[in-house]
């Protein structure tokens, strides 16, 4: 199981499958400061003896030899500034000429250094950064990343107002087909080959 970052939304259930499901290993970045759900997240994976990685930028998991996601961020030396956020595991997931570019919540912050570092994040999908926040999908890493589909994971009416007219704009501008779980729901995709299928309920 990979833990983009400790944020509620985005570890909150993962806490419960750690607790109730067969887990063999969990792998997270490493962590600017400690916070509740990270703690609450040490708890369990020594209680359950859950085997954890930590990893960084270089780094490669292998699901198969065909599949493998390469991590793009965090480096070694972390950003202070919003750090739960900014410090999230940036992965690549590449299957056979498939692509998709999963941000956590990074920033604009996070995105320039990925930027600078020259990362390869050409990818077929983006899963847009902080749920379309105006905070992330600058023009300059939307422009590196050429996504052909993006999925906003977003709650209905949410409080934060998400996702930006502003990152819509970008992307739509960019010709970018999008998929949003406010409108769409779950969001599922299939390849085979060089076929791919997406579906929603």
């Amino acid at each position: 199981m990979i833990i983009s970052h400790v944020d509620q939304d985005h570890i909150g259930g993962i806490l419960t499958i750690l607790e109730e499901l067969q887990v063999g290993e969990a792998i997270i970045a490493k962590q600017y400061e400690s916070s509740e759900n990270y703690e609450k997240f040490l708890k369990i994976v020594k209680e359950k003896n859950i085997k954890v990685r930590v990893v960084k930028k270089g780094d490669v998991i292998k699901f198969d030899n065909l599949s493998e996601f390469d991590v793009i961020w965090p480096e070694k030396d972390l950003i202070k500034e919003n750090s739960i956020n900014n410090n999230a595991i940036v992965g690549k997931l590449k299957y056979k000429d498939f692509s998709c570019l999963f941000t956590g919540d990074i920033e604009k912050i996070a995105e320039e250094k990925i930027i600078q570092e020259k990362s390869n994040i050409r990818s077929t999908v983006l899963k847009v950064a902080h749920h379309g926040s105006k905070t992330s999908s600058t023009d300059e890493f939307l422009d590196l990343v050429q996504p052909k589909m993006a999925l906003i994971g977003v709650g209905k009416k949410n409080l934060f107002g998400h996702p930006s007219e502003e990152t819509i704009e970008k992307l739509e501008n960019r010709k970018v087909k999008v998929y949003r779980t406010d409108l769409d729901g779950e969001i599922k995709i299939k390849v085979f080959n060089k076929n791919l299928t997406i579906t929603h309920f």
